[in-house]
C-alpha cells in the first residue's frame, strides 16, 4: 500500500490483498477475493465458480440471446457452432 498503510482490520490476507490491489482490482474486489482465500486455500478458491451449463447444453435461441446482450454482428444468421465460438472467443 502506498505510504505503508496497511488495509482495515477486516482484510485477512494482506498480501494478497496487496497484490490485488496492484493488479488494478477495487479496494471492495480485493478484500473479498483476499478474506474467501484466507478461510479456506488459495488454489480452492480459483476452483470455485458459476454452475452455468456448457454452451454446447444451450438452445440456438438461448445463444442467440447471449450473443445480442454481447452484441456480437451477424448473430442471427451464425449456426449454433458458430454461436458458440463466437461467445468463447468474445
Amino acid at each position: 500500500m502506498p505510504g505503508g498503510e496497511k488495509p482495515g482490520p477486516s482484510v485477512k490476507d494482506d498480501e494478497l490483498y496487496e497484490k490485488l490491489r496492484g493488479e488494478g482490482n477495487s479496494k471492495q474486489k480485493s478484500a473479498a477475493i483476499a478474506n474467501a482465500a484466507a478461510n479456506s486455500s488459495r488454489q480452492e478458491v480459483g476452483k470455485r465458480g458459476g454452475r452455468s451449463p456448457s454452451y454446447d447444453e444451450w438452445t440456438v435461441d438461448d445463444l442467440r440471446g447471449r450473443a445480442a446482450e454481447l452484441d456480437i454482428d451477424g448473430r442471427s444468421s451464425m449456426t449454433k457452432a458458430e454461436l458458440i465460438r463466437a461467445l468463447r472467443d468474445h
